[in-house]
């Protein structure tokens, strides 16, 4: 992120890499990768959330890498303030990051052997392309990252390498992927920190609790500080529990130094604001974010969605509509499109929804699965078939989250099959995490299948979460709430 606000935005363009040579195969996705070895593969079937992983990725492939040819300075310089951020298990600004890319790039061409840079920069890749939504640097990514393993194979040394792996396919919503590479790393290493973040994520996207809890306890274990405790916090609001979680946030905010991670911390403030309905104090944290890191823009896009909350209108298009011609993540389009379609600006909306599709279209070419948010979309707005299909396929490859639950529960109900979707639903609730729209979808659902009284207690817990949780969503649970009415009387048992 951004720390040096009078260099303009092309400045913070990562260079440019070499021309790949002509036979160069062109990326794959991460699950083209050849596996670990059969006897690890045979180990791995008895195996068993974030911004944070930003510096936690680079860092197991920087400390292997040495100066590089380089000079050392009186000043730290961008590159040395990103290796320290990544020594740190710490985000590195965009700046620095930039910088980091460039330095690994020239040093490869004429060391295209250096497998610890190649790692380096491949993971430096993947980061950049998460944080900038530019889909492209993934197939760069992988191309480092196959060019490492090339030189020096995993089981000879370079876990950094596969820790890279891993990370792509988070990135790339490949979630069994990323366990697999995880599990290989933390089997030979178990020490290895770097490795518990991609696994944190991996076992998150595939919804085991248990065994992110688990990771999550061992990086707290191996890595103190301001990345414990935001994963930490991160897992404690999983399971809904408020306090906890906003008392750790907290705490990472006060310990965070650098701008970037303060940013970050500052960040998940407002998102722990936002999912409690508390949009100026969502605002105020946002908005701490940004004086931080004026780079910081999933921040903008919070600050936007609180705004709509709070009814300033005008504001929240102005920061949504920067958000997305800087930071173009299908999620946010999706959000404006509804914010347009709320205000009953329909064909901004749709002009929004044809921008989702074409995102979602550029992210598959570059592997990138967005199955789960083109679902979200189809079960509101389009095909709620194709949202079911979509998300089926997601669940046989295991993707069970709570989001992805939610999700084919309510394509399921907007399909007509509320009774099959209930069970999914209830899944989302069922975890803990305290998500109005899990709970509206469950009220929604209750209420075609005739339960009123769970369905009112629902609709009641989502206004209660969050009162403004959607500008489609909210004024339709305050609209069901309404049409069910005050409950009989004689208690729980009469509803």
């Amino acid at each position: 992120m951004d720390v040096m606000p009078q260099q303009d935005s092309e400045s913070r363009q990562p260079p440019e890499p070499s021309p790949r040579p002509p036979d160069a195969k062109p990326a794959e996705g991460a699950t083209a990768v050849p596996p670990p070895p059969l006897a690890l593969r045979t180990a791995l079937r008895r195996a068993a959330f974030g911004a944070v992983a930003a510096g936690v990725l680079l860092a197991g492939a920087l400390v292997a890498v040495g100066g590089g040819g380089q000079d050392a300075q009186k000043e730290p310089g961008p590159v040395e303030r990103a290796r320290a951020a990544a020594a740190a298990g710490s985000p590195a600004s965009l700046s620095d990051l930039t910088a980091l890319i460039g330095d690994r790039q020239k040093w490869v061409e004429s060391h295209p052997a250096d497998a610890p840079s190649l790692a380096t920069l491949g993971t430096a890749y993947v980061e950049w392309a998460r944080r900038s939504a530019d889909t492209a640097y993934y197939a760069r990514a992988e191309d480092a990252l196959k060019r490492s393993l090339a030189a020096l194979p995993g089981e000879r040394g370079n876990t950094e390498a596969w820790v890279g792996l891993a990370a792509l396919a988070n990135a790339r919503h490949d979630f069994p992927a990323a366990k697999r590479w995880g599990e290989t790393v933390r089997k030979r290493r178990p020490d290895a920190w770097a490795v518990y973040p991609v696994l944190i994520d991996a076992y998150t996207g595939l919804g085991d609790r248990a065994a992110a809890t688990a990771a999550t306890e061992k990086f707290a274990e191996l890595r103190k500080g301001v990345p414990a405790l935001a994963r930490t916090a991160e897992l404690y609001r999983g399971q809904g529990w408020r306090e906890d979680a906003l008392a750790t946030a907290r705490e990472a905010a006060d310990r965070a130094k650098a701008p970037a991670e303060k940013a970050e911390a500052l960040h998940r403030l407002g998102e722990l604001a936002w999912e409690r309905g508390e949009p100026k104090e969502a605002v105020a944290q946002y908005d701490a974010a940004l004086r931080t890191d004026a780079g910081h823009h999933a921040s903008l896009a919070g600050r936007a969605r609180a705004l709509a909350a709070l009814g300033r209108t005008d504001e929240a298009l102005a920061a949504y509509q920067s958000t997305v011609a800087k930071l173009p993540r299908p999620r946010y389009v999706l959000e404006l499109g509804e914010l347009y379609e709320s205000l009953g600006l329909d064909g901004d909306a749709r002009t929004q929804y044809a921008k989702l599709r074409e995102l979602v279209a550029a992210a598959k070419e570059a592997g990138v699965d967005e199955s789960l948010l083109l679902a979200r979309y189809e079960a509101d707005h389009g095909d709620p078939e194709e949202a079911v299909e979509l998300l089926r396929e997601r669940w046989r490859a295991r993707h069970r989250s709570a989001e992805a639950a939610d999700a084919l529960g309510w394509a399921l109900h907007r399909a007509g099959r509320s009774r099959e979707g209930l069970e999914y639903v209830e899944r989302a609730v069922g975890t803990g995490v305290r998500n109005a729209s899990y709970a509206y979808h469950l009220g929604v659902i209750e209420r075609e299948l005739e339960d009123y009284g769970p369905a009112r207690r629902h609709l009641e817990q989502a206004l209660r979460t969050n009162p403004a949780f959607s500008p489609l969503d909210a004024p339709l649970a305050k609209e069901a709430l309404d049409a069910l009415g005050e409950p009989p009387a004689g208690g729980p048992g009469s509803a």
